[in-house]
Parts: C-alpha cells; sequence; structure tokens
C-alpha cells in the first residue's frame, strides 16, 4: 500500500532538482572562487594549482592503486611501513572508470571529486530541506562550502565522495529506503575507514524502529515526530521552533508493522556493513594477519584510536612557547566550537541517525592518533553540526545573509590557497 509519505516524495522527485538548484549553484560559486582564487594565488609563486589539487599527499596514493593496484609501500628510516592497502578502493576504481582517454587517473580523480562535491551538497540540502525546509538547506549547503578547509571538496580526495555517499544514505533512512540507504551505507564503506559511522547510523535507526514496533507505541523521543494534538512541552500550540519537520520517525511508513517493511528493513541493515567489512576482511586475508589486518597497516602509518590522548598531549605541548600557545588555544577553541555544535544538534533533537553519524565521526577524528594536521578534513563529512547554524541563518534578512556568507567565501578562499600551497591536507 503506497503512503502518503511516499506519495509526497514521488510528487516532489520531478521538481527536485529544480528545489536544491538556488544551493548547488551557490555551492558552485564559492567552489569556483576558491578555485580561481588557488589559481592566481599558485600562479604567484611559481607552483601548479592543479598539481596541488591532484597529485600530492594522499591524491597520489590514491592515483598509484588505481593504476597499479595494491601492494605498494613505503619503509621509512625509522621502520614505519606505509603500505598504500591504508587507502580504500572505492575512489580508485572511480578513478579507473573516469580516466578515459586522454583523461589521466589524476584527472579521473579530479573530476570525481568535482562531481562528487556537488552530488555532496545535493544530499546535505536534501536532509535539511527534509527537516527544516529549503532556505536552511541552502544555508547548510553555503556553510559547508565556505568552511576554511573547504579546497579539499575540490582535491582528488575522497572526503567529497565519502560526503555525497553518507548523506544520500542518511536521506534514504529519513524517508524510509531501508535497502537505497544500506547500499550507499555499504559503498561509504568501501570509500573510507569512517563508514563505520554511516553502518551505525542506518543501524542506530533500524533497531530504533524494531523497538518502537516492539513497544507499540509511536515514540516520538527523536525529534523526528511531533506530540499528539501539536501540543508542545512550553505550553505553546505547534512543534518546537527548530523541530525537525518530518511526521513519523526517520520517513518511516505509516504501517510500520508490515511485513514488506521489516523485511526492507532487515536488508538495509544487513547491506549496510558490508563494504567496510569485505575490504577489512580482504586486507586481513591479503597480510595474513587475520581480521585484525588492517589494523596492522593503519599501525604503519601511527594511526589508531586511543581516545584523545595524543590529540592532548599535541595541544599541551603547544604551551611551551608563547607564539605557539597561540595555536594551542586556537585548537582548545575548534574544539570546544565542535562539542558546542554537537551539543545543539542534540538539544534542537535532530533525527538519532544523524547525531549517531556527526557523533561517530566527531569522535573518530578527534579521538584517533593519526596526524593532528589532518582533524579539520576529517571532520568535514560531520555536515549535521552546521545546521543548527543553518537554522540561524535562515532567520537572517538576504541582504545579511548575502553578505556574511560572501564574506566567509572569501575568506575561505584565500585560507584554503594559502594552506594548499603550504603545510596543505597530508
Amino acid at each position: 500500500m503506497t503512503t502518503d509519505l511516499e506519495t509526497r516524495a514521488a510528487a516532489a522527485r520531478p521538481g527536485a532538482l529544480r528545489r536544491a538548484a538556488p544551493a548547488l549553484l551557490g555551492y558552485a560559486a564559492v567552489r569556483a572562487l576558491g578555485l580561481v582564487v588557488l589559481a592566481l594565488w599558485s600562479e604567484a609563486r611559481g607552483t601548479s594549482a592543479y598539481t596541488l589539487l591532484t597529485a600530492r599527499w594522499d591524491s597520489l596514493w590514491y592515483t598509484r592503486v588505481a593504476e597499479l593496484g595494491y601492494g605498494y609501500e613505503v619503509r621509512l628510516p625509522n621502520g614505519d611501513v606505509h603500505s598504500n592497502l591504508a587507502f580504500f578502493p572505492l575512489l580508485p576504481w572511480l578513478e579507473r572508470l573516469a580516466a578515459v582517454s586522454p583523461l589521466s587517473y589524476a584527472d579521473g580523480g579530479f573530476v570525481v571529486s568535482l562531481l562528487a562535491s556537488l552530488a555532496a551538497a545535493w544530499g546535505i540540502f536534501a536532509v535539511a530541506d527534509h527537516l527544516y525546509g529549503p532556505r536552511a538547506g541552502v544555508c547548510a549547503v553555503l556553510l559547508w562550502a565556505v568552511l576554511p578547509v573547504g579546497i579539499v571538496q575540490s582535491m582528488a580526495y575522497s572526503e567529497s565522495l565519502f560526503t555525497a555517499l553518507a548523506a544520500w544514505a542518511l536521506y534514504a533512512v529519513l524517508t524510509g529506503r531501508w535497502v537505497t540507504a544500506g547500499l550507499l551505507a555499504g559503498l561509504a564503506g568501501l570509500t573510507r575507514p569512517v563508514g563505520l559511522a554511516v553502518v551505525a547510523a542506518v543501524w542506530a535507526a533500524g533497531a530504533a524502529a524494531f523497538l518502537r514496533e516492539r513497544a507499540g507505541s509511536s515514540f516520538v523521543g527523536d525529534g523526528s515526530a511531533v506530540p499528539a494534538g501539536g501540543a508542545r512541552g512550553d505550553g505553546h500550540a505547534g512543534p518546537p521552533p527548530d523541530a525537525p519537520r518530518t511526521g513519523a520517525p526517520y520517513g518511516a511508513p505509516q504501517q510500520p508493522h508490515s511485513p514488506g517493511v521489516r523485511l526492507r528493513r532487515a536488508a538495509g541493515m544487513l547491506l549496510a556493513p558490508l563494504g567496510a567489512a569485505g575490504y577489512v576482511l580482504w586486507v586481513g586475508a591479503r597480510t595474513g594477519d587475520g581480521p585484525l589486518g588492517y589494523l596492522e597497516v593503519q599501525a604503519g602509518w601511527r594511526n589508531g584510536f586511543d581516545g584523545g590522548y595524543a590529540f592532548a598531549r599535541f595541544v599541551a605541548g603547544r604551551f611551551t612557547s608563547f607564539p605557539s600557545a597561540l595555536a594551542g588555544v586556537a585548537l582548545i577553541a575548534g574544539v570546544a566550537l565542535v562539542v558546542w555544535l554537537y551539543v545543539l544538534c542534540v538539544r534542537r533533537r535532530q533525527p538519532l541517525p544523524l547525531l549517531v553519524y556527526a557523533g561517530t565521526v566527531t569522535a573518530l577524528a578527534l579521538c584517533a592518533s593519526s596526524y593532528f594536521g589532518s582533524k579539520p578534513r576529517l571532520l568535514m563529512p560531520a555536515f549535521p553540526l552546521l545546521l543548527p547554524l543553518a537554522l540561524v541563518l535562515a532567520r537572517a534578512r538576504t541582504r545579511l545573509l548575502a553578505a556574511g556568507l560572501g564574506a566567509a567565501a572569501a575568506a575561505s578562499a584565500a585560507y584554503g590557497a594559502f594552506w594548499l600551497n603550504g603545510s596543505g591536507p597530508p
């Protein structure tokens, strides 16, 4: 039986691109500004902007996998072993598909990242629009575009591809498309180790749905449904000002006990971890270290999860002298901002899958012992953290909003050019 939700989704589908057009055009303008500033900055320094985007740091490892496959490693004088098995395969596979003559694998990576960044922007808009309306959706996309490390969205890295898959997987969960959510989560698991965050979101939403069925209640505690009669806890009529707009939790059909619904939900939950699990098990078989083989590969890069101990020591080490102490203060402020944004997401009752996803991405980024300069870009896929800010901006006057985001776009473009011509994103 077709539900009201499915009817609304089908009716909206033909105009989905037109609805998202302002967000996508704004996103493209911000990214174009960033690329122009990077080109001018690089020209002044005698460097190649295109090389910076496609042939440095991790992008070289991805293109080498695309060209030669797995098995390449670098042994450092200190005994560390950097193996390309640390890099998940979906981006190199797509680079192979895109590298049609005369394009090289690096060109293919650049094309994939550009297209994936637009898909990510659309997915972020779809989630925010579904929950809060189109104006908040546009603001969320532009906030993601003007992040200080937003230039990474245009690099031959996997962040844009992963964010696109994650955003659309979350949208599929919110709208009750469980099999689609599972397939996208599986692909996200083939893109980056943090694909586990998407799997966790799908499983959390599925488990919550099963518990609701078992309890036989409407369960509105996830923030995606409004109490009966439109009553609010503060005594006013209607939903809370910033409450998500969805009706049933996670877009669940109105007949949640239907065998077909339960079967699709179970199928989505089973599909979600297959990508990450498949690659990790393949690495373990290839290295001979079993299920923990991938962790050994990451250990060769000195990557691991220590609960944030190494990062805390790194921040504390900034306070040994005055100039570096300023960097320490900035790092503490940045972490505090991220935590504050997550608290706002919880207080404003974001749906459970978004909270689980953003929380997992944030925890993995901040509590990993990997290179500390990577943390800003590792946090970039945690776009639900931007939704509270998007709601605030959505209420601003259009002129003020345009001026503020325009200034932020200019600052992001300048910082991206400076950063990429300097230390850059390792």
